[in-house]
């Protein structure tokens, strides 16, 4: 298999990545556990002793067939545009503190965006507009995300994905969201004690949150997704409900740039990071 030079470190690397060859900050190594069907997604999940050994295992996690396919197939035939580039061609962890006020949820990474670079909204036009919107609103260190050694950092916000792989068509199908959710799970359990406000991106980022939040809803109704809902939750949380930044919402204008930044600006301000 040809190498390919990364476009910010020049190191060579085969495309798909493999584990533990040096990518900028791959959590695993070529021994890591490696889940290949869903009753091994819930084990390793449920045994990650913290989010550094979780994330690894998301890393190389390989239980979805047409999910592993896919990605890989994309890997390798890429886009014109990044012929050149490795890919990282594995699933993508979830990125930012361990501590977060606020965690950013949406669907699934994007198969010439995340895929590509290994780091969930990075590479693709929906992050463009998700980092230049956190940026703004002073969540992140810089305005764009380009690839996973560009710099960006942030001390108080989490940004992850339902699904972990780039799925066709951007629908992953209801059994691939269930084999994935454990790796959700564990995550959310090892950084709830510090989140104070979720932002869903899209409809089915609302429905994983909601999942993820069964135990903490009031009443028995399921509250209803919407742009700028908020949904206060007796923990002293908070729901908040955003359109999908994607390239058709902006082009359109069912989501601009100004509906974002009321949506973060509200999020770090429930969060007690700005007045």
């Amino acid at each position: 298999m040809t190498p390919y030079a990364h476009p910010r470190t020049g190191m060579l690397f085969e495309s798909p990545v493999a584990p533990g060859t040096g990518w900028p900050g791959d959590p695993a190594t070529p021994h890591t556990p490696v889940a290949t069907d869903p009753g091994q997604v819930a084990t390793l999940a449920a045994t990650a002793c913290d989010l550094a050994n979780l994330d690894a295992l998301v890393s190389v996690c390989r239980a979805c067939p047409r999910l592993v396919d896919w990605r890989e197939e994309v890997a390798v035939t890429k886009r014109r545009a990044f012929a050149g580039e490795p890919y990282w061609g594995r699933p993508i962890t979830g990125w930012g503190s361990a501590q977060p006020k606020i965690l950013v949820l949406g669907l699934a990474p994007a198969a010439h965006g995340g895929n590509r670079t290994g780091r969930v909204f990075t590479g693709d036009r929906s992050g463009d507009q998700l980092f230049a919107a956190l940026y703004r609103a002073g969540l992140v260190s810089q305005p764009t995300s380009v690839d996973a050694a560009d710099g960006l950092s942030t001390n108080d916000i989490r940004i992850a994905a339902a699904v972990r792989c780039a799925p066709p068509a951007n629908k992953p199908t209801p059994d691939e969201r269930s084999t994935c959710e454990p790796w959700l799970a564990a995550e959310w359990d090892m950084i709830a004690p510090s989140v104070r406000v979720i932002v869903t991106l899209g409809g089915f980022g609302w429905q994983a949150a909601l999942r993820l939040l069964a135990d903490d809803l009031p009443g028995s109704a399921k509250p209803k997704f919407g742009h700028g809902v908020v949904v206060e939750l007796p923990s002293g949380r908070q729901l908040l409900g955003c359109y999908h930044p994607s390239q058709q919402n902006m082009f359109t204008g069912r989501l601009t740039p100004a509906m974002l930044d009321d949506v973060f600006a509200d999020a770090a301000k429930r969060a007690g990071l700005r007045e």
